[in-house]
């Protein structure tokens, strides 16, 4: 016995290495080739810097910003690391920076015959976000211990999954429809894995979480056609057409491909928590028929579709806040505001991703029950008799 789980732990290992060596030689392949050129970015950097002092201050008597500043920055990096050269800060809503001796900030070094201009992108924001990111880290140690570091790891590895894998497929010219359902099936995978393991459960929550996204999809695809909506109807149409024509991108399925990933997080959530309650209950009852864990998996999934569904619909709402609140002011009128593109989109999205999370439910739920009564009918001829010299009864299995 103890050399035949040798064996099968010896096997698993080298199945995984294999398949970690089969995904990195994909990876490389996926990312070796050059992009087109689509801008001149010859002689430009972005540079960390220090200022050192204020030249000219923009800086009004009421206390409003009028003008750019000049002001003598310190370079913290590129070629001319150590120098003091002068810039410009531009008085911008969206670049430049309200710079103050002492501040970090990000410039744009742009060297021309010659010539070095640098000028204030923005304020070096670096140090926050990535104590913002290790805050979440240690939150999810702090809280989950080790599965919370499980998955962080899953996490990460989504984020090197859209980078490295989705990004290339789609510039290669792979449908991005395609090309998005293949990450949400190769990051399910292994975020389930990790935080489950390879088990009943997880495949019951992976292959529910496929059908979830799925179904998203092919809801907005549905509603974009009877709706008169294509993925042409975004509001940054132009830049991405400009982008098409220069490289093999499809820009029309971008808008449903990013349906699928935005959908992924929650039917992957309701996915795992039905699959994980009815696994949980078949190993405190045993006796559980599959009709009783279909029900109770049906009764766990109605509870969480409202607030679920709630998720989905107010982050595409709050992604969009500030035109609806545009709307808002404006007071346009009703049919204006209901048969506007940006709004059709905002309800495919939040309908569509709600949908599969509906539809996810039912699913895990049969998936679930059919497997753990499966389970429990093969090891009935094991429990029946303890069960019936325990409760001097007939064993109803």
């Amino acid at each position: 016995m103890k050399d035949n789980t040798v064996f099968l732990n010896l096997r698993r290992i080298a199945l995984l290495l294999l398949a970690a060596a089969l995904f990195l030689a994909w990876t490389v392949w996926l990312n070796d080739f050059e992009k087109v050129p689509l801008v001149n970015t010859g002689g430009r950097s972005f540079e960390k810097a220090t200022v050192e002092e204020i030249l000219t201050d923009n800086l009004q008597e009421n206390g409003a910003r009028i003008g750019d500043q000049r002001v003598m920055l310190r370079m913290r990096s590129g070629p001319l690391k150590g120098h003091c050269v002068e810039a410009v800060s531009p008085n911008s809503l969206l670049f430049g920076a309200a710079c103050e001796p002492g501040m970090r900030v990000i410039a744009i070094s742009s060297l021309a015959g010659g010539l070095d201009v640098t000028t204030v992108y923005s304020a070096d924001r670096s140090g926050a976000v990535y104590l913002f990111i290790g805050l979440f880290l240690l939150s999810l140690y702090l809280v989950g211990g080790k599965n919370g570091l499980k998955s962080a790891a899953g996490l990460l590895f989504t984020l090197f999954c859209i980078v490295y894998l989705l990004f290339p497929m789609i510039y290669r010219g792979v449908s991005p429809f395609l090309a998005a359902l293949i990450i949400c099936a190769v990051t399910t995978a292994a975020t389930l894995g990790l935080v489950a393991g390879c088990s009943v459960k997880s495949l019951c929550a992976a292959l529910g979480t496929l059908f979830g996204v799925l179904v998203s999809g092919i809801s907005a695809a549905l509603f974009g056609y009877f709706a008169g909506i294509s993925g042409l109807n975004v509001s940054t149409v132009e830049s991405l057409l400009f982008v098409g024509q220069a490289t093999e991108i499809r820009v029309g399925e971008l808008l449903f491909a990013g349906i699928l990933i935005s959908a992924l997080g929650a039917v992957m959530d309701v996915a795992m928590s039905v699959a994980s309650t009815l696994n949980e209950l078949h190993l405190k009852n045993p006796a559980m028929s599959r009709s009783e864990l279909f029900a109770s998996g049906m009764n766990v999934g109605k509870d969480m579709m409202g607030t679920m569904s709630n998720t989905l619909i107010l982050a595409f709402a709050g992604g969009s806040l500030g035109t609806l609140m545009l709307n808002y002011a404006y007071d346009l009128p009703y049919a204006q505001i209901v048969n506007s593109y940006q709004i059709g989109i905002e309800i495919m999205q939040g309908v569509s991703g709600s949908i599969g999370i509906i539809l996810t439910v039912p699913l895990v739920s049969l998936i679930s029950s059919l497997m753990l009564g499966a389970r429990r009918n093969s090891t009935a001829s094991e429990t029946c008799p303890a069960l019936l010299s325990k409760l001097h009864s007939p064993c109803d299995l």
